[in-house]
């Protein structure tokens, strides 16, 4: 799938971050590249590193994976609604108030790493299926218009700003 042109997303600062691929970047790799780096990440890390939050008010890592599995669950779902010709405006999220009331942090690590490997299959299976009038529909998501194609690389670009917070923040310190 090829990235979104300018017309298919809000012209801002966050999205311009999370859509900074190359031109020649295939998103199937990429999804599955990113897939097991952060597998690979959460599963080499030292006992009780998962709990650790590089500043006072900052999620642990446990969270900060429970808000990536989160965002792509809401963004996949955004993506679906409007490839089958959703015409409601797709509300927005608060990502704090769905963290809060998710409890991550009370959640076994192991089987929030089961609930990453499952949303990742599944959105690549879904991102799989799209056709390309599918991925060319343009819908409104967070009172924005967005296309479907613009969803799935936000998907990964997320999660591209995450692994490098997660690499800066978390990796190089010692709970």
């Amino acid at each position: 799938m090829r990235l979104p042109e300018p017309y298919e997303y809000p012209n801002s600062s966050y999205f311009a971050e999370y859509l900074n691929f190359e031109a020649e970047d295939h998103l199937i790799d990429i999804l599955k590249s990113q897939h097991t780096e952060l597998l690979e990440i959460c599963q080499n890390l030292a006992k009780g590193q998962e709990s650790f939050a590089y500043a006072p008010g900052k999620w642990s890592l446990q969270q900060l994976l429970g808000h990536i599995i989160d965002t792509e669950r809401i963004f996949s779902y955004r993506a679906l609604a409007i490839s089958r010709g959703e015409r409601q405006a797709l509300p927005s999220f608060d990502e704090n108030e769905y963290l809060l009331h998710a409890q991550y942090e009370s959640q076994d690590f192991a089987d929030i790493l089961t609930q990453y490997r499952h949303v990742r299959q599944a959105t690549i299976s879904l991102i799989e299926s799209f056709s390309t009038i599918q991925a060319n529909q343009l819908g409104n998501a967070n009172g924005q218009s967005v296309s479907v194609r613009a969803l799935a690389w936000m998907i990964a670009g997320h999660e591209k700003h995450h692994i490098q917070v997660i690499k800066e923040r978390y990796l190089i310190q010692n709970p």
